[in-house]
């Protein structure tokens, strides 16, 4: 049995905020460099296109408005022009590729997805996960997803699953994944200094990771944003409590976790850069022998876990769709970003 060995690599960086144009074109350059690089699985942060909406933990919701909709309509429809240039670098530079959006509901102006794509090396789209449960504040943003995209993707690195910021945390999602043959699991975060203060990221990242890598024996490729003093203008302004809790040190790491639970070379914190790490799958056999959580270190007619996997939609129709009604015509374009309405100064925009 020959299981994939190659190189992976985790990107840390920050988006150009609020512009998915120039954030895809960033992401292109990078994964062009992964690529150069050796790598073969390119993970990216969690919504690094257009970045995250910080103003929620800063502001309070009538203040964050007006730049709910600014992350709006920067945001990426699934399909759509960004999705597609993506799958042109993925399949261009040969890579598999796991990258965070901020996903466009098709059916409402209020519905934002926090979503990983992952993508094959020939283009393919194989997966559009949405994140189950957007954490604390992030609620003001992101609807919740469903558990029809908590799949695993037969990948030439491996079956390869991924999971959003906080959804590390969530044991029965990862034992979803794991249950399904997952042996390389992408950990797609952003950097969050506006935590409580006696809150590091960098460790509660690392602890996730290795927690996820030792139970499950995997290999974990965990890729995080950084801040850059482009956020921390636009988000704080003249706020200095604001500047001095977004430029908060151990707020951001990256890397590749082996399924001992311990990284694989040294994670990067806090600064832009990409890890490099070399993965033998077949490194993940004896550790199994002595703890498979999905398999013969189980109880599964003592412990049952039921997913409801259906795809939830906001309507159903009990007739043929082909005797339904018509469609209604596509929306028309949105009109230009109002300053007056939004609250956003010109030098904002």
């Amino acid at each position: 049995m020959d299981l994939p060995r190659f190189t992976a690599a985790a990107v840390q960086a920050a988006p150009v905020y609020l512009d998915a144009a120039a954030t895809v074109d960033k992401t292109i350059a990078l994964i062009a460099e992964a690529a150069a690089g050796g790598a073969e699985l390119v993970v990216f942060p969690e919504v690094f296109v257009p970045g995250y909406p910080y103003w929620n933990w800063t502001m309070n919701p009538v203040q964050g408005s007006p730049w709910f909709e600014r992350l709006y309509r920067s945001a990426v429809d699934v399909p759509g022009p960004y999705v597609d240039r993506l799958r042109s670098a993925a399949r261009q530079y040969g890579v598999v590729l796991v990258i965070g959006v901020n996903e466009r509901g098709p059916h409402s102006l209020g519905v934002l997805y926090n979503t990983l794509l992952t993508i094959g090396p020939d283009g393919a789209l194989l997966g559009v996960h949405r994140k189950l449960v957007p954490t604390w504040a992030e609620k003001l943003t992101w609807t919740g997803g469903d558990g029809s995209s908590l799949k695993v993707h037969p990948t030439p690195v491996g079956p390869l699953g991924a999971l959003a910021c906080g959804e590390n945390t969530n044991t029965l999602a990862r034992f979803t994944l794991l249950a399904q043959g997952e042996l390389v699991h992408a950990s797609c975060y952003i950097a969050l200094p506006v935590a409580p203060a006696d809150y590091d990221m960098a460790d509660a990242i690392a602890v996730r990771t290795a927690a996820h890598s030792f139970e499950g024996k995997v290999f974990s490729v965990v890729a995080c944003s950084t801040i850059s003093p482009e956020i921390v203008d636009a988000i704080a302004g003249d706020d200095e409590e604001a500047r001095r809790t977004l430029a908060r040190p151990r707020s951001a790491l990256s890397g590749v976790f082996g399924p001992d639970g311990r990284p694989v070379t040294e994670p990067l914190i806090d600064t832009e850069g990409i890890v490099y790490a070399e993965i033998d799958l077949a490194r993940c056999i004896q550790p199994k022998q002595m703890h498979d959580i999905v398999g013969h270190y189980n109880r599964f007619d003592v412990f049952q876990l039921h997913v409801d996997n259906r795809p939830r939609t906001p309507v159903t129709f009990a007739t043929d769709p082909a005797h339904a009604a018509p469609p209604f015509p596509p929306p028309s374009p949105l009109p230009p970003l109002s300053t007056e309405s939004t609250g956003i100064t010109k030098e904002d925009a």
